[in-house]
């Protein structure tokens, strides 16, 4: 297949390197490092993230927990001086598939990036640590195309995995998107992390992905306060992706 499933993770002493699949593909190009926050236990950085884990039905207007991460990261919008930064930790995180991911990161940023979409990246001592960026899509609903974002890519340095980063970054992402009236985010990506940010089975939300290789668990969506009743429908996938063939799941030939 020309897009597969791939997860990395870092090396922990008590256990050995391992991997599992993980959606690589439209919406869902992004690394997981099955990131745990830190109990309440655990100190907070001087810079705290406010942002929500729990959706009431799955929306985004709940009361705003903080997240509390493991070491000082300043969240901010990725600046011009860091894309080489930014290229290196997708090419780390993605391993054999990060050429691939960051020509479509590339992409996306050239035609998004600012006006339609949003560019993030943790920083940690002065090095980009982290990134994640969401890019515009439509919505096909019943009255009318609905401009909708999409998420992908999302990745994490593997030397800084498990910390709570990529967490973080998604949070503060929805938080800015709000504040653009941006109805809904959808992604489609590993169905154990997302809920936990408050994403869900887009199918049961109205929400459609007519391809046949795309997984359903995988397709996921988010409404955010802007959201209303009628704003449902298929996704109409953005040409970039097509162009760079990161639509949907490849079979080989047998």
């Amino acid at each position: 297949m020309s897009l597969r499933w791939a997860r990395c993770r870092t090396r922990r002493p008590e256990a050995l390197h391992r991997k599992r699949p993980v959606r690589l593909g439209y919406r869902a190009i992004h690394y997981e490092s099955e990131e745990q926050d830190p109990p309440p236990s655990r100190p907070a950085v001087s810079n705290p993230v406010s942002t929500s884990t729990q959706h009431r039905e799955n929306r985004s207007d709940a009361p705003l927990p903080l997240v509390h991460l493991r070491a000082p990261v300043d969240l901010r919008e990725e600046r011009l001086s860091d894309h080489a930064a930014v290229r290196e930790v997708h090419l780390q995180a993605f391993g054999r598939q990060g050429d691939h991911v960051v020509a479509l990161l590339e992409a996306l940023r050239e035609r998004f990036i600012p006006q339609d979409g949003l560019s993030l990246v943790a920083v940690e001592v002065g090095q980009v640590v982290g990134h994640v960026l969401s890019s515009g899509s439509r919505l096909d609903a019943p009255r009318r195309l609905v401009p909708v974002q999409v998420l992908s890519p999302l990745g994490v340095l593997p030397s800084r995995q498990r910390r709570g980063i990529g967490t973080a970054l998604v949070r503060r992402g929805l938080d800015a998107l709000t504040t653009r009236s941006v109805p809904v985010v959808i992604l489609e990506g590993e169905p154990d992390f997302y809920p936990r940010l408050g994403f869900s089975p887009g199918g049961a939300l109205g929400f459609r992905n007519r391809l046949c290789g795309s997984p359903m668990p995988a397709f996921q969506t988010i409404r955010l306060p802007a959201h209303e009743p009628w704003m449902t429908g298929a996704l109409v996938y953005p040409d970039v992706f097509w162009q760079h063939d990161a639509v949907g799941l490849r079979t080989s030939a047998t």
